[in-house]
């Protein structure tokens, strides 16, 4: 298990697993990682799928072949701002992550499920963005 991941402070007080879960899902935010097609595709199930903010549906070998070309993965380009991590232990070795990003003033919530694989480390499996319209109150 990681901890005292530099990347998710915040993620020390959660159930171990969410810890976990978190301290991956800001790897994915950390232009190193996006930039590093080994590295990244560690860190995705190989049967992942994201549903982006834009609708769009992403496979496993599409996200990886596109995350060095997308927003965050430089360390030039504008940062993916994540804040308001919650998580919650669906099932053993599954957990389902909430937070919220703001990349080049779009504002989105964000939903992940990551599970352990059978060398028991956490990878993302799913992902679903839903874009939030500006003067939208927080909850």
């Amino acid at each position: 298990m990681i901890q005292n991941d530099r990347h998710a402070p915040e993620a020390l007080r959660q159930h171990p697993d969410v810890t976990e879960a978190i301290v991956r899902e800001r790897r994915l935010h950390d232009p190193s990682a996006r930039l590093s097609g080994p590295h990244a595709e560690a860190l995705f199930d190989p049967e992942f799928i994201e549903v982006g903010a834009s609708g769009r549906r992403w496979t496993h070998a599409e996200m990886v072949a596109a995350l060095p070309t997308l927003h965050g993965s430089s360390e030039s380009s504008t940062p993916i701002t994540a804040e308001r991590f919650d998580g919650t232990v669906l099932a053993s070795g599954i957990v389902h992550l909430t937070y919220e990003t703001r990349i080049e003033g779009r504002h989105a919530r964000r939903s992940s499920i990551w599970r352990r694989d059978a060398a028991g480390e956490f990878r993302l499996y799913y992902h679903q963005a839903t874009p939030v319209p500006d003067g939208t109150a927080r909850p």
